[in-house]
């Protein structure tokens, strides 16, 4: 649904992430098939956003490569000099834009576009030029907090490094997520100051700039809190990537396909398979393959980019890779094709083509 008010999108992927342990930057890391900056645009889509910025940085050209797909204008932050400092890169991009700006985090693959939607929907409703996100933790070490005075109100996001003991005790923490009218944005993010322990400017100082301008702060509290974390390790990698696949799962299990055990079962957005078919387990099915009806895959099997008929047999541990396996085929286990397999055929781990393949011949 579009926004009444005009709204346009910055996306913060300019970091290095250095906790991945990785030369690549941290946003072209795969969740789920794609690169965790793909989820974030897929999030933001239904929004209609009349401008879609991308902060990029760190390994621009590979940040940039994997966006040739998406209507976004990629902003160039050339130091690295805070969150405050990247959407100030994006004033220009923005300079004869009217309307509500939505800042993101491109390290947040788990977003749903329903909760943007109803954030968005509050801050035109709250009569005020500041809404941010928030969440609640149990243990919110890392993140910043939200300090609120005696009534409620929000007076300051407080980094972890500058928080102090029983600022540290609050749970309620800043989700990185904020709707700001675009006018007091930029001049707000102007006076922000690098006076704090990183010696950056921070882009959560605007609550306090717009608390000392005499605007209240709204909220909006996310109901689920592991959607709107940062994936900053490749355990977090992991658990965003388990995340999506349980929810494309279950999507595929309502719509009459059958999982043994679905933890186990990775389904590529891109995939398309048929009702009544039933998967075993450790199944991997990538890239663009069709997947007819009533088949059986048997476990241990991956297949990319095939097309396979209906009432098609799958045998334990085969590997297809770019074929077309006609209806009412029997596919015998440890099978490896790469070629076209006709109507009513079997194959058998003595018919493997790949050489380049484990236990071709």
């Amino acid at each position: 649904m579009k926004p009444m008010i005009p709204i346009a999108t910055i996306i913060l992927a300019a970091g290095k992430g250095t906790r991945m342990k990785s030369p690549k930057a941290k946003v072209l890391h795969h969740v789920f098939f794609e690169p965790m900056l793909h989820h974030v645009l897929r999030a933001v889509a239904p929004l209609q956003a009349e401008r879609s910025i991308v902060i990029v940085g760190h390994q621009k050209e590979a940040v940039e490569a994997v966006l040739t797909s998406f209507a976004v204008n990629c902003v160039e932050q050339k130091e690295q000099k805070g969150t405050g400092h990247a959407v100030l890169c994006a004033e220009q991009a923005l300079a004869d834009f009217n309307g509500n700006v939505m800042i993101l985090c491109g390290d947040t693959p788990l977003l749903q576009y329903q909760h943007l939607q109803q954030m968005i929907t509050a801050h035109e409703n709250g009569n005020t030029p500041l809404t941010i996100m928030t969440t609640r933790l149990a243990d919110p070490t890392n993140y910043g907090r939200i300090i609120s005075d005696h009534s409620g109100n929000v007076t300051a996001v407080v980094e972890e490094k500058d928080a102090t003991e029983q600022q540290r005790l609050i749970t309620e923490i800043n989700a990185g997520i904020y709707c700001v009218e675009k006018r007091f944005l930029f001049d707000a993010v102007k006076r922000i100051t690098t006076n704090n322990a990183q010696g950056e400017m921070y882009v959560t100082d605007i609550v306090g700039i717009a608390v000392s301008d005499n605007y209240r702060v709204q909220t909006y509290e996310h109901p689920c809190p592991g959607h709107v974390l940062g994936v900053n390790s490749r355990s977090e990698l992991a658990q965003a990537h388990r995340e999506i696949q349980a929810r494309r799962n279950e999507a595929l299990l309502a719509n009459g396909i059958s999982m043994h055990h679905p933890p186990t079962i990775s389904i590529a957005p891109t995939a398309v398979i048929g009702q009544n078919t039933i998967l075993a387990q450790n199944i991997t099915i990538s890239g663009n393959s069709q997947i007819g009806k009533n088949c059986t895959i048997d476990q241990g099997v991956s297949i990319t980019n095939a097309r396979i008929g209906n009432d098609v047999m799958i045998g334990a541990n085969s590997v297809i890779l770019n074929s077309t396996i006609a209806s009412n085929t029997i596919i015998e286990p440890g099978t490896i094709i790469k070629s076209e397999i006709p109507e009513s055929d079997s194959r058998g781990p003595s018919l493997r083509k790949d050489p380049d393949l484990p236990g071709a011949v």
